[in-house]
């Protein structure tokens, strides 16, 4: 069966911490989607970050499912780290996952139907996405002999955290080489980095409960997931505000800048 709380408020708060991560990643979702549909543009949005993103959350969703549903991982969850550990994934995980993939793939579908202004998905961001999905075939090939069942979603994991590594760079580097973030949603950046901790919240919390910090290892992917997500979080905030901020680019465009423009322009008059 598991463990359960020890102490009512913890688990109150705990609550309160995992929901307000989940309103925060979830709703973080839209500022894009909004700014996407205003200029009826998606220039300045990187694609290798959103088709990268798609296969993170897919993931992520199969690990949360499997771990939260299945009796059989939460058995072998239970052999390997102890009968009386809780189970690292919550409804609100579940939540975020399902509403995740289907807002990203939402997103790819905007970038379908509005003005890209001949950017595409990357070569090598095809390569990336094509390795993966054969890795994890591989993966489930191994682990149906055996009933690996925990150390197959535990590969879910693992893809889910390479894939968020991965997902942000290129949009970094796009913003970095424009020297802007126009077209790239700040409202979306500034949400997840609420969300991420307000995720550290919830676990820290749990782990105080227990009096055990099972939760951090136990559920390495979640762990990784918020630490890297905070680092690109507080990147893209500097690009932002520090770096690039909108009034710049406006008054005072670059060289690099002028072949940028008539995108902009006639993407935000579209």
């Amino acid at each position: 069966m598991g463990s359960s709380w020890n102490s009512t408020e913890m688990e109150v708060i705990s609550s309160v911490f995992g929901w307000i991560a989940f309103c925060s990643w979830s709703i973080s979702f839209y500022p894009q989607v909004i700014l996407n549909y205003k200029r009826k543009s998606v220039v300045g949005l990187n694609f290798d970050f959103v088709v990268l993103n798609l296969t993170k959350h897919s993931s992520y969703l199969i690990y949360n499912a499997s771990v939260f549903f299945s009796s059989a991982v939460q058995r072998q969850y239970h052999e390997k780290y102890g009968f009386n550990e809780m189970i690292p994934v919550a409804a609100n995980d579940v939540a975020f996952s399902i509403h995740a993939v289907v807002l990203t793939a939402f997103t790819l579908f905007q970038i379908a139907i509005y003005d890209r202004g001949g950017q595409k998905v990357s070569k090598t961001s095809i390569s990336i996405l094509s390795v993966a999905w054969l890795t994890v075939i591989i993966c489930v090939f191994i682990a149906i002999p055996n009933h690996s069942w925990l150390w197959l979603v535990s590969c879910f994991s693992t893809l889910q955290v390479v894939m968020t590594v991965i997902k942000y760079i290129p949009q970094a580097i796009m913003n970095f080489r424009r020297k802007s973030t126009v077209g790239f949603s700040i409202g979306n950046i500034l949400l997840d980095l609420g969300g991420g901790l307000a995720n550290y919240g919830q676990m820290a919390v749990q782990s105080i409960d227990q009096n055990s910090w099972v939760n951090f290892y136990g559920n390495i992917g979640k762990t990784l997931l918020s630490l890297v997500s905070i680092f690109f979080d507080l990147l893209f905030i500097l690009q932002h505000y520090v770096l690039y901020p909108a009034r710049k680019t406006v008054k005072s465009p670059s060289p690099d800048m002028l072949s940028q423009e008539p995108l902009v322009t006639s993407s935000e008059d579209a």
